[in-house]
C-alpha cells in the first residue's frame, strides 16, 4: 500500500499538478482512522487513501483544499468536543464515534514557474537568476533560442502564453522592451495569470496600456499590471532589475492574506448540508438519511441523528444547508 502511495504521489509530481497529503498522527478510541493512515487529496477533491471513516472525509478534503490554494500546512482535530487549541484547526463532531482523530494536511504544489516574454537582456538575466533559485522557466519570444535561454525548462518563438501551463504559481514577466511590447502585454492579459509584470519606464507603460485600453482592453485587466516592474529599489541595469523581479515575486509568494477559497471547494461545498444533530457535513447526493420538515429537506449521517430530528423536528430544524 505505501508502494502504491509513493506511486501515486510521484504521478501527480511529474504532471505538474497540486495535491496534498493527509496523514493520521493521533487518535482517542473509539475511532476508525489509526496513526500513519494517509491519504492524497487532489484539487478536484478526489480523496485517495484512507484516513478514517465517512465523518473524516469531508473535513479532511475541506482542509486540503484550503491548504492547496494558500500553500500552507494544517493539524485538524475532528472530535466530539471542542478543544480550541492554538495553531490546530478544530472540528467538533459528536456523531464521530465518541472518539478523536488529529490529520495533518501538508499542500505539495508545483514549482513557481517564471514565463518570460521577450529575449532582451533583462529576460536573459531574469531566467537565470530564476533558474538558480529553483523556478521553473520558460521563455516566449520572436526568435528566442536555447543559445540565449541556456537553463531555461522551455523555450518557444513566438508570444503565445497558451503554449504554457498557467497556473496560480506562474508569474508573467513581460521583458521586450520594444520589440511587440503591445502584442506581448496583451497575451500576458489574456493569459489571466495572478501576477504580470512589465519591463518598461513608467511614462512607456502608459502609454503601452493606454494604447491596450483603446483597443478594448477591460480597464480592471490593465490595472492589474505591475509597470514597472519588480520592487522599487532604484534598480538601473538589467541585473538589478531582474533581482528586482524576482525579489517582488519572493514577497508576493511570503506574504500571508486573507485565506482564499479554492474553485474546487466551492463544487464540494455545494452538495453538502450540515446535519442538524451533530454538525457532521453530510453529502446530500450520497446520503441515505434524509427528512423534510416545514418545506426544507435536511440530511443526516446516520440512522441515529435522523431518528433523533424526527422525534422533535421543530427543535431541531436550523438552516441546514453551508
Amino acid at each position: 500500500m505505501f508502494d502504491q502511495f509513493l506511486s501515486k504521489a510521484d504521478e501527480l509530481l511529474a504532471k505538474g499538478e497540486p495535491f496534498a497529503v493527509a496523514v493520521v498522527v493521533r487518535f482517542e478510541a473509539p475511532i476508525s482512522g489509526k496513526p500513519g493512515n494517509k491519504a492524497i487529496i487532489q484539487a478536484d477533491g478526489t480523496l485517495w487513501g484512507w484516513i478514517g471513516g465517512g465523518c473524516s472525509q469531508p473535513v479532511v478534503v475541506r482542509e486540503a483544499l484550503k491548504a492547496m490554494a494558500n500553500g500552507q500546512p494544517r493539524l485538524v482535530r475532528i472530535s466530539p468536543t471542542a478543544s480550541p487549541e492554538r495553531g490546530i484547526v478544530d472540528y467538533t463532531m459528536t456523531c464521530h464515534s465518541g472518539g478523536t482523530l488529529d490529520v495533518f494536511i501538508e499542500p505539495v504544489l508545483p514549482k513557481e514557474h517564471v514565463l518570460i516574454l521577450g529575449r532582451s537582456p533583462v529576460a536573459r538575466t531574469l531566467a537565470r537568476l530564476a533558474k538558480t533559485i529553483g523556478y521553473a522557466v520558460s521563455v516566449a519570444a520572436p526568435g528566442a533560442d536555447r543559445e540565449a535561454f541556456p537553463g531555461a525548462d522551455s523555450v518557444q518563438a513566438g508570444l503565445d502564453p497558451a503554449r504554457f501551463k498557467i497556473t496560480p504559481q506562474t508569474f508573467i514577466v513581460v521583458s521586450t522592451q520594444g520589440e511587440s511590447d503591445e502584442e506581448a502585454l496583451e497575451a500576458a492579459i489574456n493569459a489571466g495569470s495572478g501576477y504580470i509584470a512589465f519591463v518598461a519606464s513608467k511614462a512607456k507603460a502608459a502609454k503601452t496600456l493606454d494604447d491596450l485600453k483603446d483597443r478594448g482592453l477591460p480597464a480592471d485587466k490593465l490595472a492589474k499590471v505591475r509597470a514597472p516592474a519588480g520592487l522599487d529599489i532604484h534598480a538601473s541595469s538589467p541585473e538589478e532589475i531582474a533581482v528586482s523581479i524576482l525579489a517582488e515575486i519572493i514577497q508576493l509568494r511570503r506574504t500571508p492574506g486573507p485565506e482564499p477559497r479554492p474553485t474546487a471547494e466551492l463544487a464540494v461545498l455545494a452538495k453538502t448540508a450540515k446535519d442538524p444533530i451533530c454538525g457532521m457535513t453530510v453529502d446530500t447526493i450520497s446520503t441515505k438519511y434524509k427528512s423534510e420538515y416545514a418545506g426544507d429537506m435536511y440530511y443526516f449521517c446516520c440512522v441515529g441523528c435522523k431518528h433523533t430530528f424526527e422525534k422533535d423536528p421543530a427543535k431541531h430544524a436550523l438552516p441546514s444547508t453551508q
